[in-house]
Order: structure tokens, then C-alpha cells, then sequence
């Protein structure tokens, strides 16, 4: 190194505000990933300036603020213990490309957002050859395979913390986190403007809107979309005033969608692409497979049921090492069932239809959800972006001796 400039990425000392030069790498292995880390980069930017290079995996909404994503992000959207195998090989050799060309190339910092079991892979051996690595989002280690707090031990320097309660587990393994918050809180309105929404997507202004999420993986859809889509006629059965909107991530997504739509013609839905936070806000009652969307679901104060479908031998690996006795993220943080949860073989066309209607047409529960959610909304709204790109500015100052 000659006069404060590492050769491989060109930064210099300036490294804890405007100025700073080099490269910040980063892998996002989900659509929700790419979401949190979009944000994330958006405070990264204001903090360190211009002049840093954003690159690794990751997907749209982080290629739209100048991230150059050098492999597909695709490749590691799939999730379970039995789906990955059809994928490892791909997601193994991907791992290692990155793994040599961030040792060859050392950036500034890794960030690892969320994707553990493809993260903490790469992060260990990139922490060990001196990489400053700092993991966003916390894996749900107080719900469901506590023992990776070892192997996060190893490959972290810092975890930035989504929700209050985490910091605390990492303070007892001797592991540096903070509790930053979640961004979407920071960008969701705390009060939802339902009607403004349904005029934006052109939905009709009459009928009751239902919003039906499937998931934005393609094994999600293939495994719930047939029961959500016989879901949704049993409802337009037993409501002919109902409108339903649903939202797609992608080409692929939408072609499985019109398939299954194809043979209901008769429910009153409306497809479109991306925009599932505006389908969210247009909701009365939301039917959505688990994961990301229920807490963005809760932030937009809404009623709904949580669903989610997965080959048997994942779901028998998963029960064998839960913890909790719920998997929504709404459920979750209440510490209770504050809504409706049908799985795996609960998660029936006749159940989802029922529960979905009873969320509906309960204007009392409408009314708790929606002081409950507003509770929760206020506790996560912390402006993510600026605290989690401070920790990452002063990892780099500290590292680089600034």
C-alpha cells in the first residue's frame, strides 16, 4: 500500500465520508434482498459519496441505482433443503467465482445481504483474508437453526439487526450488531392510502379488493398457485363483490399466472408486474405465501392470511429444527397468532377461501390489526439506511486505519 491507496480497488484514507473510492461488493440472492439492499446502497451513497463502485450479485432495484451485477441473481433464488440440490453445482461454482475474484481483488468491505447459506460460505473465507464483512439481516436464529450463531461467529465482523429483540442474542456470542431497523418502515407510509392505490393500478372502485401474493420464487408459485387460484374462485363463489389483484416479479412468474388463469376465467383478477407494494396498499385483506411480503403486509396495516407449501422432506427437515410454533413474520414479532397461518396440508382451497373471507368481514379485528400493526410499524421505523451506513463507514475507517 503507498500513501493510503490499496492497488486493487484505489481506496484511499478518505474512507468515512464523501470522497471515499473503491469498491463495496455485495450479494442479494432474493427479490427481497435486492429490496433491502436498493435501500441500503441509497444510504451508503449519501454517506460515502459518488465515487464507490457497487458490485457482486444482485438484482433490479440495486441495478437501478448503478450496481453492476456480474452474476445472475437467479441462481440463488431457490430455497429448501431438497430444491437447492438441482441447483447446488451451479450455486457452488458461483460461490467460488466470487469467493477468488474478491480475494484477487480485495474491495473495501463485503456485505452479505441476507442469503445465509449462501452468504456465510463466502463470507468466512473472505473475513479470513482480511476483507472487512458485515451481514444484513440477521437469519432467524431465535426461530429455527440457532446453532449457525457459531458459523455466523466466524464470518461476520458486524450484523446489522432487522428487528429489537437480536442484538441481544449476538451481545451473548461476543458478536458486534445493531439494531438498525427495518428500511421498509422507513418507506411505507404509516397511514396507507387504499383508494389513491386502487386508482393508480385501475382496479374498479366497487368491489372489495383481495390481494393474492403466491410467493416471487417459481417453486413458490408452482407450489401455491394451483391452491391459491381455487382459493380465489371458492371466494368469487361465496362474494361476487370481490376484485382480486396480484402481482408478478417476473416473465416466467407471469406465464405460470395466466396458465392457472386460464383455467378460472371466471375470478375478476387483475395481473400485473412488480408493484406488490401498490397491490398491498389497494388491499382490504391480503392471502400471501410466508416470508418478506407478511411484515410488508403488517406495515400497510392490513388483515390477512399467511400460507406456505413445501415438498415433504423440507417441511420434516424445518419442523425437526423450529423453535416457534408460527412462521409469519407479523406472528413473529407479536410473540402470538394475531393472524391466520394454514400450512403444508392445512393450506387447503376450502380453508384459505374461509379464513381469508373471515379476515374480510371482521371489521373489529380489521380495527385491532390495524392499532397493532401501526404499534409495530412506529417500533421498526428507525431510518435504517443512515444507521446501517454509518456502521459500515466506520468498519472501513476502522480497518484502513482512518
Amino acid at each position: 500500500m503507498v500513501d493510503g491507496v490499496l492497488p486493487a480497488t484505489g481506496a484511499t484514507r478518505d474512507v468515512a465520508g464523501a470522497g471515499t473510492r473503491g469498491t463495496i461488493a455485495m450479494v442479494a440472492g432474493e427479490n427481497s434482498g435486492d429490496l433491502l439492499a436498493s435501500l441500503l446502497m441509497g444510504g451508503l451513497k449519501a454517506r460515502l459519496g459518488e465515487t464507490v463502485r457497487y458490485a457482486g450479485i444482485g438484482g433490479p432495484r440495486m441495478m437501478a441505482q448503478g450496481f453492476e451485477s456480474q452474476w445472475p441473481m437467479d441462481t440463488l433464488s431457490v430455497n429448501g433443503y431438497v430444491e437447492v440440490l438441482g441447483s447446488l453445482r451451479e450455486i457452488l461454482a458461483t460461490r467460488r467465482a466470487i469467493r477468488e475474484q474478491l480475494i484477487a481483488q480485495p474491495p473495501l468491505c463485503f456485505i452479505g445481504v441476507d442469503a445465509p447459506d449462501f452468504n456465510f460460505g463466502l463470507e468466512v473465507p473472505l473475513r479470513r483474508a482480511g476483507i472487512p464483512v458485515v451481514h444484513f439481516v440477521s437469519p432467524s436464529i431465535w426461530a429455527w437453526r440457532g446453532g449457525r450463531i457459531r458459523t455466523i461467529a466466524r464470518a461476520v465482523d458486524h450484523i446489522l439487526c432487522l428487528f429489537p429483540f437480536e442484538p441481544e442474542i449476538y451481545a451473548r456470542a461476543g458478536i458486534p450488531a445493531t439494531y438498525v431497523g427495518h428500511p421498509l418502515a422507513d418507506v411505507i407510509p404509516m397511514v396507507p392510502d387504499t383508494q389513491g392505490a386502487r386508482a393508480r393500478l385501475g382496479l374498479p372502485a366497487g368491489p372489495r379488493v383481495v390481494a393474492v401474493l403466491p410467493g416471487s420464487r417459481q417453486s413458490e408459485v408452482r407450489n401455491l398457485g394451483a391452491t391459491f387460484f381455487d382459493a380465489m374462485a371458492r371466494m368469487h363463489g361465496m362474494d361476487g363483490n370481490l376484485a382480486f389483484v396480484l402481482p408478478v416479479a417476473s416473465a416466467p412468474l407471469r406465464e405460470i399466472v395466466e396458465s392457472l388463469h386460464q383455467q378460472y376465467p371466471q375470478i375478476p383478477l387483475t395481473v400485473i408486474d412488480g408493484q406488490s407494494h401498490l397491490a398491498m396498499e389497494a388491499a382490504d385483506v391480503i392471502l400471501l405465501a410466508s416470508g418478506t411480503a407478511t411484515l410488508e403486509a403488517a406495515l400497510y396495516k392490513k388483515p390477512m392470511v399467511i400460507s406456505y407449501k413445501v415438498p415433504w422432506l423440507t417441511a420434516q427437515i424445518m419442523k425437526r429444527q423450529g423453535y416457534l410454533p408460527y412462521v409469519g413474520l407479523p406472528n413473529i414479532l407479536s410473540g402470538r397468532f394475531v393472524v391466520p397461518e394454514l400450512l403444508q396440508d392445512d393450506a387447503t382451497p376450502e380453508a384459505l377461501a374461509r379464513e381469508t373471507l373471515l379476515q374480510l368481514n371482521d371489521d373489529g379485528n380489521t380495527a385491532f390489526l390495524r392499532e397493532h400493526f401501526t404499534q409495530m410499524h412506529q417500533t421498526l421505523k428507525r431510518n435504517t439506511a443512515e444507521i446501517a451506513s454509518e456502521v459500515v463507514a466506520g468498519l472501513i475507517r476502522q480497518r484502513r486505519g482512518g
